[in-house]
């Protein structure tokens, strides 16, 4: 392989490698913001019975 082709591969493999690179900061940050949405969504829940589900019934 000559120099000038090899410099191209080289090339577009870096240029590869930055845009999943950058897809994958994008996805983390997306993951990050689902991740607090959700605890703030469960934090607002209303609050169950206190009584609920203390006894269990079992028969023999």
């Amino acid at each position: 392989m000559d120099i000038a082709a090899l410099s191209i591969v080289m090339s577009n493999s870096k240029v590869a490698q930055s845009a999943n690179i950058k897809i994958m900061d994008n996805i983390m940050n997306l993951a990050e913001q689902q991740g607090s949405q959700l605890m703030e969504m469960m934090q607002e829940t209303v609050p169950v019975h206190p009584t609920l589900g203390n006894q269990i019934d079992v028969k023999l």
